[in-house]
């Protein structure tokens, strides 16, 4: 039970800096832009991902993660206007889910979680969650590299950078290590 939760919070944490990262080299129009009215901005997108978060890890362990205050259809409405405000949704929502996986003891692991009254293990609920999220934060990071061109940072090994960032990685030896650190 620890090694997995220890390892799926690196792999939240992975994400989110992946979010965190992008937005760091956007503009507050960038991230309100739409490629198309159909093509949801960044902004709602992060709209989105939050009330998913706050609805799937409030009280998780006692409630339906599909909560009766959540309005999903109005998170794909054009709401944040600004950088402050998106980063407020971005961190509450990400607070929510660390809560509560920071909650999970050997004591809880084995209840059963619902969602849409579906029964789920913690496991199961945590990685379904995990899938969507990477889902999203993909997205993100693409229109954040359509929108920055040439200009973008990569978050990875950039172009043309494999061989040398390999025979670095080699060179250490082996180490324990976590690898979306690679990635």
């Amino acid at each position: 039970m620890n090694t997995y939760l220890s390892s799926v919070i690196k792999q939240f944490e992975y994400y989110k800096q992946l979010g965190d990262k992008t937005f760091n080299q956007l503009t507050e129009q960038d991230l309100v832009w739409q490629y198309t009215k159909e093509i949801n901005s960044i902004a709602i997108i992060v709209n989105h991902l939050s009330g998913n978060m706050k609805s799937r890890w409030t009280d998780f362990l006692i409630s339906d993660g599909e909560k009766t205050w959540r309005n999903r259809e109005e998170e794909f409405q054009d709401k944040i206007k600004s950088t402050a405000e998106l980063n407020k949704k971005w961190e509450d929502g990400w607070a929510c889910l660390f809560g509560a996986l920071n909650s999970i003891t050997a004591e809880n692991f084995n209840t059963e979680i619902y969602i849409r009254n579906q029964s789920h293990t913690i496991v199961e609920a945590v990685n379904r969650q995990l899938a969507h999220y990477a889902y999203h934060i993909g997205q993100i990071v693409l229109i954040g590299r359509m929108i920055q061109g040439e200009k973008w940072e990569s978050l990875s090994i950039p172009k043309g950078k494999s061989a040398m960032f390999n025979q670095e990685k080699f060179a250490k030896g082996k180490h324990k290590g976590h690898f979306t650190d690679d990635i």
